[in-house]
């Protein structure tokens, strides 16, 4: 596979955009199969894709070794499932009884699981994807990887340059996760008998049902030595033969229409990977349960049609769960974001640098009009631009009236979303973020460009300061680092919230 593409990773290198649609969408099931099976089927799956996709196309250009481009995609992916955990383990230490408002789906209740339940397939292979469950995250994680590998999408030297470790550590790591799972596996056979061992009906007293790994240990003290609870675990299949024949997850046909519409991939390229996938599923389906030979004639039919081809790989993996539409949250009211124009001013100080702005801004507002956007960690230093990409420069008194003018940016109304807001440099060019960058681009009138640039303001840092929202990435805000101006996602560290809070001062002539 890496021989086949190193010429499409050049090429997209050299700024081939059809190359770099056609290697996204060669390696998006993978990359959507790891995240999912990582995830176990989390809400924030297609999210954590995007953000993947975005940082491969962004980073593209450094990478040394076009053949390595496989490991190196892979090795991105585990930090963005860890960067999503950590998300997850910040916002849980902030919220206590209202967790119950955050809405997330049951975790027991993943595309995966529903299918297998939906295709009758053998109750070994319905444990074993159970038994994940149970399985600590970094053990989860290695189980996904694993889980290619069986499938030959990986091999253990993939594994290895992925995570940075020896092909042999890594031989370890994985027996210990085989061991985990394998205990997981006794676990959810025990709990399922009928009827159940009454000494394991008493261990479990006081269990709220959810697999956790206090509770896995618990339930192991007592399986490991009960008889009657191990039974079945010298007649079952082998962990990699279960996993093999598992049907692979497909690429939601909401996914797919997300990153088209946000030049990640082309129609024909979406198209393609729709395909593949509804092939796949289908072929595996045919296999799992035997379906009778006309349907699959007219399944394989529908596939034919790009748009239908796109939804049946997707239902048939869902088990039933629709994929109308990318999950786009309702446009949500950011509040007093775009404050009205309060006139124009008249200067108060002699200084070349920006004033503060209008009151308004203390309340998350960012005024209309003439302003700059300095930073809160790096006080005196604004958001500028060089060439096409914005970056992060001083402006002092004796600073030329060019350098004045790169700070300076017209606030309008958000161009997707009028209670958002929108910024245009003095050469008519406006602020928008592509690939996870900012820059200064000109209106194609494109609604994917509107959309990258309109930004909602909430309250920032420190008192009087704004951080701003992408409208189209809600979670991911702007921060400087390294020189440049990015869009990431918060870490829930006190360094992120000042990278990406900024004051709003007046603009000086």
């Amino acid at each position: 596979m890496d021989g086949d593409h190193a010429g499409l990773v050049v090429a997209a290198q050299a700024g081939d955009d059809r190359a770099r649609e056609e290697l996204i969408a060669a390696y998006l099931p993978l990359l959507y199969n790891i995240v999912g099976r990582a995830l176990s089927g989390h809400a924030d799956v297609d999210d954590v894709v995007q953000e993947t996709l975005l940082r491969v196309v962004r980073d593209l250009p450094a990478l040394r070794a076009p053949e390595s481009f496989r490991s190196w995609l892979v090795s991105i992916t585990l930090r963005q499932i860890n960067t999503h955990w950590h998300r997850q383990r910040t916002f849980a230490d902030r919220t206590t009884v209202i967790d119950e408002a955050r809405q997330i789906p049951d975790l027991r209740a993943e595309p995966e699981d529903v299918t297998i339940l939906r295709l009758h397939v053998s109750d070994e292979r319905r444990q074993a994807v159970e038994a994940a469950r149970w399985l600590d995250p970094d053990h989860r994680v290695l189980l996904s990887l694993w889980w290619q590998e069986c499938a030959g999408s990986l091999s253990r030297a993939d594994i290895a340059a992925a995570t940075g470790l020896t092909v042999a550590h890594v031989g370890v790591r994985l027996q210990r996760m085989r061991e985990q799972l394998e205990v997981s596996r006794t676990i959810v056979a025990a709990l399922e008998t009928d009827p159940r061992c009454p000494q394991l009906d008493e261990t479990v007293v006081g269990w709220d049902g959810l697999p956790t790994s206090v509770w896995r240990k618990r339930i192991a003290r007592h399986t490991r030595d009960c008889p009657l609870c191990t039974a079945t675990t010298a007649e079952r299949v082998p962990s990699e033969r279960l996993l093999v024949s598992l049907t692979p997850l497909a690429v939601p046909v909401g996914l797919i229409s997300a990153l088209a519409a946000k030049g990640l991939l082309s129609g024909t390229a979406a198209s393609t990977t729709g395909l593949a996938t509804a092939s796949v599923a289908v072929g595996t389906a045919t296999e799992a349960v035997g379906v009778h030979t006309s349907l699959i004639g007219k399944l394989y039919a529908a596939a034919a049609h790009p748009v239908a081809g796109l939804t049946t790989g997707a239902v048939l993996i869902a088990g039933g769960a629709t994929y109308v539409a990318w999950p786009e949250p309702a446009p949500r009211a950011p509040g007093v974001t775009a404050a009205p124009t309060a006139g124009p001013s008249t200067p108060t100080s002699t200084s070349a640098g920006p004033s503060p702005a209008s009151p308004s801004a203390t309340a998350a507002a960012v005024p209309l009009g003439a302003h700059a956007l300095e930073s809160v960690d790096q006080p005196a230093l604004y958001v500028t631009y060089a060439g096409d990409f914005a970056t992060l420069g001083p402006v002092s008194s004796a600073g030329s009236a060019q350098a004045r003018q790169r700070v300076t940016f017209t606030v309008v109304r958000g161009l997707a979303d009028t209670r958002c807001v929108t910024f245009r440099a003095a050469d008519g060019r406006y602020l928008r973020h592509h690939y996870l960058r900012l820059r200064l681009s000109t209106n194609d009138g494109s609604e994917l460009f509107r959309e990258d640039a309109t930004f909602c303001a909430r309250p920032g840092a420190v008192a009087g300061s704004v951080t701003l929202h992408a409208h189209n990435y809600p979670g991911s805000v702007i921060r400087h680092r390294d020189g440049g101006i990015f869009l990431d996602g918060s870490d829930g560290t006190k360094a992120f919230a000042g990278q990406a809070s900024f004051i709003v001062r007046r603009a000086r002539a």
